[in-house]
């Protein structure tokens, strides 16, 4: 990540101690879909969680941009899976809970 560029801290990682609170926000995104149940297929299970949490970097990334703030801290993450049973296809589901954060002025 290059100078400039919005930062996502996640969890236990903490934005800068004198960053400035912006507000709290919510963020849902979705991994790519695959064919059939995620049901005991830990491989596709784990291509959706990648796909999810890629997908998830990004739009905070936007997000971040988009509000006019610097960092966002992640302070929990929902994960479900979905499925279409008319298509046959599934999928996984995450709602991001985070703070947004704004360099200090001071």
């Amino acid at each position: 990540m290059s100078a400039g560029e919005p930062r996502v801290y996640w969890h236990r990682e903490l934005p800068p101690p004198d960053a400035e609170v912006m507000g709290e926000h919510v963020l849902e995104a979705t991994s790519h879909h695959i064919e059939g149940t995620l049901a005991h297929r830990d491989e596709q299970w784990g291509e959706c969680y990648e796909s999810l949490m890629a997908q998830a970097r990004d739009r905070l990334t936007q997000e971040i941009i988009r509000l006019g703030g610097d960092y966002a801290h992640v302070l929990n993450e929902t994960i479900d899976a979905r499925q279409n049973d008319a298509v046959g296809d599934a999928w996984l589901h995450g709602r991001f809970d985070y703070v947004l954060f704004k360099k200090s002025t001071a």
